[in-house]
């Protein structure tokens, strides 16, 4: 990469991405580029804005700006049925919940239209939504269920039965809907950036696909050193490690097309370019 500027890479700094960001510092990767580390929310903008050239970006946010960005083959953010943090919690049954009010507690805009999705389609339920703290005991003070994402809906999968509540896993209700696994989350490349600069895509993407390995192969090594920080033992963590789903391949694909389908049927973004590209090929 001598002789032109190191790639500007985005990485999301939360808990289910703690895997691939230990895979680049231990293959020493990040030598090689420009990192940014920041909430996903963020990441999404300013790959958008053209900030950076490749970042993770949350699968609604592609799909609204598929005509600017393509796909790395490899490393993503899914599951191929629980996910275990991306939950609604609620006392009575989904079934039983029309007309009820739904406490939006987390920015993750993925997660939040899959439950929206889930309910209405697959439930038939009509609901009243809004965003709130994500405090789990505070939003079912305001309503009737709360969607919850990362480490609260981590925490709420074990505390929750106790306090009465249930908690409804929505990778688990996606793959049970459709049979094809989920994709919160994906790499992308900026087209521009991609045109011009294909081989430099290929080194961050073989280092994206080299630390996803590492990881993988070492997950009890990465869960243990998690533990040190993150409020979950090693045991836990390395769990939720296995339940992630680090890859798109063609089954995840499909999946990212179902979901495409029904966001564009519901207007949330325009539908995906047929026969375009709409993987970097470098």
């Amino acid at each position: 990469m001598s002789g032109l500027r190191r790639p500007r890479v985005g990485h999301i700094e939360f808990l289910n991405c703690l895997p691939i960001y230990w895979g680049l510092m231990r293959s020493g990767a990040l030598i090689d580029v420009d990192l940014t580390r920041d909430t996903p929310v963020a990441l999404n903008d300013r790959l958008v804005a053209g900030e950076l050239d490749i970042a993770p970006i949350s699968l609604v946010e592609y799909l609204r700006h598929a005509d600017d960005l393509l796909l790395l083959p490899g490393p993503a953010v899914g599951s191929d049925g629980p996910v275990l943090s991306v939950n609604i919690v609620h006392e009575r049954p989904l079934t039983e919940l029309d007309g009820a009010r739904v406490a939006l507690g987390s920015a993750s805009r993925t997660g939040v239209l899959l439950a929206r999705m889930l309910l209405a389609d697959h439930y038939g339920i009509d609901a009243t939504y809004f965003s709130c703290a994500p405090d789990v005991p505070q939003m079912l003070r305001k309503a009737d269920a709360a969607v919850v994402i990362g480490d609260v809906a981590l925490r709420a999968l074990y505390e929750a039965p106790e306090q009465g509540l249930t908690v409804t896993d929505l990778g688990e209700q996606w793959k049970a809907w459709t049979g094809l696994p989920m994709v919160f989350a994906v790499w992308a490349v900026r087209r521009e950036f991609a045109a011009a600069h294909p081989g430099q895509v290929k080194d961050v993407h073989d280092a994206l696909t080299r630390s996803v390995s590492l990881c993988l192969d070492e997950l009890d090594i990465v869960a243990a050193s998690a533990a040190r920080w993150e409020p979950f033992d090693a045991a836990t963590l390395a769990g939720y490690f296995r339940t992630l789903d680090f890859s798109l391949g063609e089954r995840q694909l499909t999946g990212l097309r179902e979901f495409a389908a029904r966001a564009a049927a519901l207007g949330e973004a325009p539908p995906l370019a047929v026969g375009g590209p709409l993987l970097f090929e470098g």
